[in-house]
């Protein structure tokens, strides 16, 4: 049985919906032939707004373990879309840089996720899109602020 409920709980309900959706593709719930996996997207995206980065500023980037990331940029390596660079400003750790493959197969996915949103929101105005943008903004950095975890943006 339900009863009232704050906006929060609205909120909370929407948000657990929209995490099933685990990516946008415009093919449906299923990625493209080429897309790249889930934490590739995310760590390119990072290392693209930030500049090269190593394991450890990844992991205080993520909140993830070291190990974590050596799998992931391992993989990532294999698949040549980041190569390890020595630190360009002289300090002592390696860093992972985008190759020329990872920025196209990043713009790539962000072209067919941009594109499926574009599906999703094709009756929306063009000030309904903006103001859901400026409050997805809005919702994610007010999560990064209490995590301590802001993420760069352009």
């Amino acid at each position: 049985m339900s009863g009232p409920s704050e906006p929060t709980d609205d909120v909370a309900f929407e948000y657990m919906v929209l995490s099933r959706h685990h990516y946008l593709s415009p093919h449906g719930a299923r990625p493209h032939e080429n897309a790249l996996e889930r934490s590739a997207y995310i760590l390119l995206s990072r290392i693209r707004v930030q500049g090269p980065m190593s394991i450890g500023e990844l992991s205080d980037a993520f909140g993830l373990d070291a190990s974590t990331l050596n799998r992931q940029t391992a993989a990532m390596g294999r698949a040549g879309l980041v190569e390890r660079i020595p630190d360009p400003e002289g300090g002592l750790a390696r860093k992972f840089r985008i190759t020329e493959e990872g920025d196209r197969r990043l713009d790539e996915d962000r072209a067919a996720r941009a594109h499926a949103l574009g599906l999703v929101m094709e009756d929306w105005p063009t000030e309904d899109i903006e103001a859901f943008a400026a409050f997805l903004r809005r919702f994610n950095t007010g999560i990064e602020r209490l995590d301590g975890r802001p993420w760069p943006r352009p």
